[in-house]
């Protein structure tokens, strides 16, 4: 059982970021690659994943957007006045090659937000 104080100093690092630096693009990739999507619907993606706890923020996620657009990793077509982004074969090839890094990210953000976790977050809430 957790209590509330637990919740508001820990059990984890509150103040430590959610992603380390250049995990986003992985995990982005990753959510496209299932899905085209646009900005918003990743973030939606991300704060239903983690039971609406953590969401990036927009400006996160559309920088890391356009880095992955400028790396020839996405591609983007505009349908109903927003930008819908789509892996290209070049950004499925980075993803197969780095695999072992994008397990490590999604195993470690498993381990930082397990089911159990959430539950009893709520339960306390």
């Amino acid at each position: 059982m957790w209590s509330r104080g637990e919740f508001r100093r820990g059990p984890r690092q509150w103040g430590e970021r959610f992603f380390e630096k250049g995990d986003l693009k992985y995990v982005i990739l990753e959510l496209l690659k299932d899905k085209p999507s646009h900005g918003y619907e990743l973030i939606r993606a991300l704060e239903d994943r983690f039971s609406g706890f953590y969401a990036p923020s927009p400006g996160a996620v559309y920088p890391t957007l356009q880095l992955l657009e400028d790396m020839g990793y996405v591609t983007v077509v505009e349908q109903d006045g927003k930008k819908v982004y789509t892996v290209t074969d070049a950004g499925r090839t980075f993803l197969a090659e780095r695999k072992p890094v994008v397990d490590e990210i999604w195993n470690r953000m498993r381990d930082r937000w397990d089911p159990e976790f959430s539950r009893e977050v709520h339960r306390v809430m």
